[in-house]
Parts: C-alpha cells; sequence; structure tokens
C-alpha cells in the first residue's frame, strides 16, 4: 500500500501577521498561503504592487482587470506554495478570517488547476546536468521548456564548461565597451585620412567617397542595425522549434535560448557569456570587413557592438531592475515579461518594440489595446 502523501504545512491569522511584520511578503489565494518574498523584485507590475497586496487574498488579480494572468504565471506561483491557513477553534477573529478565506474558492469549471510543484516527478533530473536530459524529450520538450520555473539551472557536468556557460550581468560592459571605445578611435582617424570609397570593388567611376563627417552616421546606423539583427536572432533562431526526433537540435535549441525560458530569473545567464560571445562577435567582424572597406565595416561594427552592450543591459534589467510605472522601460519589462509567461511566438523585441510593429509581431494585447 502506497503511503500517504504528506500534510501541507499550516499556520494560523496571528503567525502569517508575524512574518508579515518581519517584512516577508506572503499572499494567500483562497486558503493557500505562497511565500513571494524572494520574487516581489521580479514581478512585472513591480515590487510595490505586490507588496502592497501582501497578507491579502489575489484570487481577483489573477483574473484581472486590468489583466488575466496566464497559466504560466499560474503555475509560477505554485512555486512559492508553504501552505493552508489554519482555523484556531479557540479565536473567533481568527475562525473568521479562515472562514472567509474557505468562502473564495475558484471555480473548476474555468479555473486550471495547478498542483504544487514536485520536482522529483518532473520530466528531467534537477539534481543533475539538464543538457544532456533535455534531449531525450522529444516531443515533450517545447511545452516543459516554456513552462518557467524559478530555479537556477546546470547544464554541464564539467566544472570549467559550466563556468564559461554563465556570466555576471557587468562582464559585458567591461569587456565590450573598450573594445567599441578602441574601434571608434582607431577607424575615425582611418576616415580622416580622406581616402575611403564605397564600391570600389565593382566600379571605380561611381564610387563613393566617405569622409570624416559620415562617422556619426555610420556609427548610429550600426547601432540600429543591431536592433534589426537582435529581432531575428530571437525570432528565427532563438524561436525554432527543434525537430522532436533530433536529439541534438533539442540540446542546440536548449543550450543557445531554452534554458532561459525554462528559468528566466537565473541572473548568471541573463547576458551572453565572453567566451561564447567573442566567437560570435568576431564572425561579424569578418562578415563586415569582407563586404565593406575597412574603416567604413569597423564603425559600423563598433556601433553595433555597442547597441548589443545596450541590448544585454536592457535585457538583464527587464528581469531584474524595477522601473517607474509608466515609463518606457516599464513598458518593456511588461511586454517581455508577457513574451516568457503567455505569448512566446510574439514579442520578440527586447531593447525596442520597433521590429515587432514593422514585422507584425507584436504582443496582442498591445496590437489590440483594451478600452480603458
Amino acid at each position: 500500500m502506497a503511503p500517504a502523501p504528506p500534510l501541507a504545512a499550516s499556520f494560523s491569522p496571528a503567525e502569517v501577521q508575524r512574518r508579515l511584520a518581519a517584512g516577508a511578503c506572503w499572499v494567500r489565494r483562497g486558503a493557500s498561503l505562497y511565500d513571494l518574498t524572494g520574487f516581489v523584485r521580479h514581478h512585472p507590475g513591480g515590487e510595490q504592487l505586490l507588496r502592497a497586496r501582501a497578507g491579502q487574498d489575489i484570487t481577483a488579480d489573477l483574473d484581472g482587470p486590468p489583466h488575466r494572468h496566464s497559466d504560466n504565471a499560474r503555475r509560477w506561483l505554485e512555486q512559492y506554495y508553504v501552505g493552508e491557513l489554519r482555523v484556531d477553534p479557540q479565536d473567533p477573529m481568527e475562525n473568521g478570517a479562515v472562514a472567509s478565506a474557505g468562502t473564495q474558492k475558484t471555480d473548476t469549471a474555468i479555473e486550471p488547476q495547478f498542483k504544487v510543484v514536485d520536482w522529483d516527478k518532473d520530466l528531467v533530473d534537477w539534481q543533475k546536468p539538464l543538457l544532456w536530459q533535455v534531449g531525450h524529450l522529444g516531443e515533450k520538450y517545447d511545452e516543459w521548456v516554456h513552462q518557467p520555473v524559478a530555479r537556477p539551472i546546470r547544464l554541464f557536468h564539467s566544472d570549467l564548461i559550466e563556468a564559461l556557460s554563465k556570466t555576471v550581468w557587468y562582464s559585458v560592459p567591461i569587456i565590450w565597451v573598450p573594445l567599441v571605445l578602441y574601434l571608434s578611435w582607431s577607424y575615425y582617424r582611418t576616415l580622416s585620412q580622406d581616402n575611403i570609397r564605397l564600391f570600389t570593388s565593382f566600379t571605380t567611376d561611381y564610387s563613393v567617397a566617405v569622409p570624416k563627417s559620415m562617422f556619426p552616421g555610420l556609427f548610429v546606423l550600426g547601432m540600429v542595425s543591431w536592433t534589426l539583427v537582435e529581432y531575428l536572432i530571437h525570432r528565427f533562431l532563438f524561436h525554432m522549434k527543434p525537430p522532436s526526433d533530433s536529439h541534438y537540435l533539442i540540446m542546440l535549441h536548449f543550450v543557445m535560448h531554452g534554458q532561459h525560458h525554462k528559468a528566466p530569473f537565473d541572473g548568471s545567464r541573463l547576458v551572453f557569456p565572453p567566451v561564447p560571445a567573442s566567437l560570435v562577435i568576431a564572425f561579424f567582424y569578418v562578415f563586415l570587413r569582407l563586404i565593406l572597406p575597412e574603416a567604413v565595416a569597423g564603425i559600423l561594427f563598433a556601433g553595433g557592438l555597442l547597441g548589443y552592450v545596450f541590448y544585454d543591459m536592457t535585457h538583464y534589467y527587464l528581469h531584474f531592475g524595477s522601473p517607474h510605472k509608466g515609463s518606457y522601460l516599464y513598458n518593456m519589462k511588461a511586454h517581455h515579461v508577457k513574451h516568457h509567461f503567455e505569448y512566446q511566438k510574439s514579442g520578440f523585441g527586447i531593447s525596442t518594440k520597433l521590429w515587432d510593429y514593422f514585422f507584425h509581431t507584436l504582443i496582442p494585447e498591445e496590437s489590440h489595446p483594451k478600452m480603458q
């Protein structure tokens, strides 16, 4: 006979209040209690919005308005489940609080029911590196990878390779901004020689001179071009759906981007690690050098590289920052969180929505905003 499942922990209203007084952010859904203390700074609506609901029932907030939270958001909530609100027969005030919680049951006919997360019964063993496991998920991979979890990921058995697959956010500006400055100064000096011309490989009669006054325009063009590259990579490479029968393509997808959708708040995997990034950056530099004069290619590349730095810093901030409500970054944070939790096939822009507008891939709620 199978053993009975362990009973959920229970807490009296007084115990919950003591935790709230100590600074914890506990909320309830009916009689179920959730400790969101570790999540408040990641909340897309801002930390204060969540803290204002500490100790309260959030059932109505999940259902909206202003919006109904997605199935993934509700599944995410279950990772923070800590127990049930307990009745104390000796305290009529506590009895009233629990009775109130118990009357706010969800309608099972319209409300998906999510079980408390059981890591031991997941499709992978979280105690082992994941990369070699995900390739065996087959047709279950796509659904699994788009059900985010609040825990860090280990990819590789090798400690060295694992270390190279992660980084801190500030490594990006420390490593790449000096290179941007060096390339900009170096190629500006080259451009100042006034002997750079475009299209000389095709014709000398109609070649175009590139004076040093073109430097700002070329640099900005490089930055803008990066936003398009960012969009195309995110949409067509990172969000390709690998064939379910291809073990290695599933692994490739997971190491490129799937890991981020599975663990969107793993802070060590939010920006591009320097070693693999250097290979991709070198590819773009060589490509531009092959098709353009050296100085023009170098300036475009420097602008694009700075665009990449802004992109990675923006991406990190959208996950861990708390922008002011109504600001540009607040709207981008909401846009990006919806991409993670609900609309994985739209909302591909990170630093800007420009190309989502252009290619009609805005989040549906943004394409057809509700009347207030």
